[in-house]
């Protein structure tokens, strides 16, 4: 009683309604100890994590996911009211096409929102459900890439633990480090790398949590700032410290990281609709590989205001030694039209490998991995086209299953979600209301819209 009792005070502290109220000095978890509890009757967990995640502050008994101060330099010029300063519409009126000079502490700053923006907490391209049943492999009438696709994926499934025993999993929770860093920025006449990249880079780590049908939370606190979001099966949210909280356009989505090898069901569910489009090896290893399109009405619903999603594609390499998913490649095209002027193009593409699979209750995880990122801007003037290049290493330290207790309290949106739509579509009419640095609008936009591209 006594175990299940302390998880109740933790999962109180996990709902976004609480992560709302400021928060004074933070202090340790308690999740560790409830999660050496079950490690006693779970001898395949992992080691004891370090209190990495702990120490940025990211849960606490009472009032745990509180955001931090409104923005990552509280003493810069993005201070004040910054719900307001920063939300997507003004933004996205920010000065697109141009690159000013500016200090080495705002380029860290910058270089801080555009990890958190990209790599927080992406979305897959899609609407899955775990309610719906896995389709059979169907050899008639079928196309041969798609027959095929479902081949693969059964093979998949098998190896990730077997279907009947993911149908029991009802929840799940999982926890990480990161290290991210923004390693190459690259201009028409000019490249610049982070030479001494150890030092560079941001070192943070993130808690996620997951509940059928569709429900998902997930935080991620890096270089003192975070980022959390979460769905409640009918809604995706996000709160970050320069946009505040809002809602994501177009349908449910699954949380890309839980495709990065923590949710083998879900990931099978997303390469339904895929087409088999051949073989290619990936380090080394023989992989077939499995194409994802974003349908034409989904890419429509996602779009808003000035950005217009013009493709998402989702690319999976399945082993076909080991049946599991060993890369994971996605690329998406945005394209914004600024008050008329020229139009410019984002495109982001996310690699990510997956690597180090461990059994958990008998389910594969993929325990440690990477991400490579690149932004890729232009459609204006050739001089203006830019190339960012980030990096992500990431490792699992605890995974749990059907952790008794956790309920749909814990994925409550924030309040100001339900007035989202009709706030922004204000804003959009009043145009801007806070006045921003011209140093640093350029940043400003490229995180504004990348935000409303994911």
């Amino acid at each position: 009683m006594e175990r299940k009792q302390g998880f109740f005070s933790v999962v109180r502290g996990l709902s976004p309604s609480r992560s709302r109220a400021k928060s004074p000095a933070r202090s340790a978890s308690p999740l560790s100890s409830l999660l050496r509890s079950r490690r006693s009757n779970n001898s395949h967990h992992v080691s004891q994590p370090e209190p990495l995640i702990f120490r940025s502050g990211s849960l606490r008994p009472a009032e745990a996911l509180s955001p931090l101060k409104e923005g990552p330099d509280p003493g810069g010029t993005d201070g004040g009211d910054s719900r307001i300063e920063g939300r997507w519409a003004q933004w996205m009126k920010g000065q697109l096409a141009r690159s000013p000079l500016v200090s080495t502490s705002t380029c860290k700053r910058s270089d801080l929102r555009l990890l958190l923006g990209v790599l927080g907490a992406p979305l897959a391209p899609v609407h899955v459900s775990n309610l719906e049943p896995f389709p059979h492999l169907s050899i008639k009438d079928t196309p041969i890439e798609s027959s095929s696709a479902q081949y693969i994926l059964q093979q998949y499934t098998a190896a990730s633990g077997g279907q009947k025993l993911q149908n029991s999993i009802h929840n799940a929770y999982a926890t990480g480090r990161v290290r991210m860093i923004a390693s190459e920025f690259e201009t028409a006449n000019k490249v610049t790398k982070n030479r001494n990249s150890s030092k560079a880079a941001e070192s943070g780590g993130f808690v996620l949590w997951q509940m059928n049908p569709d429900m998902w939370y997930v935080e991620l606190a890096l270089g003192g700032s975070k980022v959390h979001a979460g769905c409640n099966g009918k809604l995706v949210w996000r709160h970050t410290p320069w946009l505040g909280a809002h809602a994501a356009k177009g349908p449910v989505r699954p949380l890309r990281r839980a495709l990065q090898g923590l949710d083998p069901r879900t990931t099978a569910s997303m390469f339904t609709n895929a087409r088999c489009i051949g073989e290619k090896k990936v380090n080394g290893e023989d992989c077939f590989i499995l194409k994802l399109c974003t349908d034409p009405a989904t890419l429509k619903a996602r779009s808003e205001g000035p950005a217009e999603i013009i493709r998402h594609v989702l690319f999976g390499y399945f082993s076909q030694k080991t049946g599991l998913l060993v890369h994971l490649e996605d690329s998406h095209l945005t394209r914004i039209q600024n008050n008329g002027g020229d139009a410019v193009y984002w495109e982001t593409t996310i690699n990510s490998f997956l690597e180090d699979y461990r059994p958990v209750e008998g389910i594969m995880i993929a325990h440690s991995g990477r991400s490579v990122v690149t932004l890729f801007r232009f459609g204006d003037t050739a001089m203006s086209h830019t190339r960012t290049r980030m990096e992500e290493a990431w490792a699992i330290e605890e995974v749990a299953f059907n952790v008794p207790g956790l309920s749909m309290d814990c994925f409550i949106p924030p309040a100001e979600i339900r007035l989202a739509s009709i706030s922004d579509a204000c804003e959009f009419s009043q145009g801007p209301r806070v006045k921003t640095t011209v140093a640093t609008a350029p940043y400003r936009a490229k995180v504004s819209t990348l935000d409303i591209s994911s």
